[in-house]
């Protein structure tokens, strides 16, 4: 029963960040790749992941600052049952006295607590035993396309039966997300463990994240900038026509609604930003004619704006 607390190395008062900092810290030492012939290592990542599951949910933390559960999430034992008691010592729990040799103290049980043996109330069955143990939780890193994460694709896990399942990206999907899967653990005598899932969202050849927007460089011709043009552009949802402003120079940002990483918060998607990258052709005699000749009649400094 071990404290999430210390297995992560924060603070009781800590915040969400930094119990998020310090479970990223901790996952990237032990995890199992990474640790392929230290069994320690693995035993380790499984309760640092376990310890930042049951602190990262809101509710599950403060019943365990409460003491309802333990650090493993099951029902604390109530009123000191199974920890010795006040006075320490008694290696079969909690004994009160109350007045008899040894006595069977079912009868007061079934008056407090309504008469247990009949609905689910009473001592014998919330406060005689406690439920068996489930199997042990399963970790699983995930890597998922850059673009797959943006448009929330279902990926498939292979469990260790063999067996496979499609697992839903929840909104505002990213690296170090995690996902609980009920059931899918080891089994145990109180049933199967639960499958943490890690997500890392891999990199992209062109599309780079900006919090909920996706970035694009667009390469475009020397006359598609000078001229305008409509031009066909890449998107996380397949390609798109987007139009080019007469005159556009290089840094030129247009944007594309919708195509970016579905919100975690108020629903909706981010937006694309593409920046025009003006693309001159290997130079000919053409070219370098036209340049200087336009070049002779121009005025201005174009970097004047910059003190140089």
């Amino acid at each position: 029963m071990a404290d999430p607390y210390a297995i992560l190395g924060v603070a009781r008062g800590a915040g969400e960040d930094e119990i998020k900092k310090a479970y990223r810290k901790l996952a990237k030492e032990l995890h199992p790749d990474r640790n392929r012939d230290n069994p320690k290592a693995a035993e380790r990542f499984s309760q640092v992941t376990n310890a930042y599951d049951l602190l990262s949910d809101k509710d599950k933390r403060a019943r365990f600052d409460r003491g309802e559960i333990d650090g493993d999430g099951n029902p604390a034992a109530p009123f000191g049952f199974g920890r010795g008691g006040p006075g320490g010592g008694q290696s079969g729990g909690f004994r009160p006295d109350f007045g008899g040799e040894g006595g069977d103290f079912s009868d007061i049980f079934e008056g407090l607590f309504n008469g247990g043996r009949g609905g689910g109330g009473g001592f014998a069955s919330g406060f005689g035993r406690r439920p068996s143990p489930k199997g042990a939780n399963v970790s699983y890193r995930v890597a998922v396309p850059f673009v797959d994460a943006v448009t929330l694709a279902p990926q498939r896990l292979t469990l260790p039966d063999g067996s496979t399942i499609e697992v839903k990206l929840p909104a505002g999907v990213e690296t170090g997300t995690q996902m609980r899967l009920g059931g899918k653990g080891q089994p145990g005598p109180g049933g199967n463990g639960d499958a943490i899932v890690s997500i890392e969202v891999q990199p992209h050849a062109f599309f780079t994240r900006d919090g909920d927007d996706v970035r694009l460089d667009l390469p475009v011709s020397l006359a598609e900038a000078v001229l305008g043009a409509e031009v066909r552009v890449p998107t996380p949802d397949g390609a798109v026509m987007l139009k080019v402003p007469k005159g556009s120079s290089s840094g030129k940002t247009l944007r594309v609604r919708g195509r970016g990483f579905h919100k975690k918060a108020g629903g909706g998607r981010g937006d694309l930003y593409v920046t025009l990258m003006v693309d001159l052709p290997t130079p000919d005699d053409a070219l370098v004619e036209f340049a200087q000749s336009w070049d002779a009649g121009r005025k201005g400094n174009p970097r004047g704006r910059l003190g140089v």
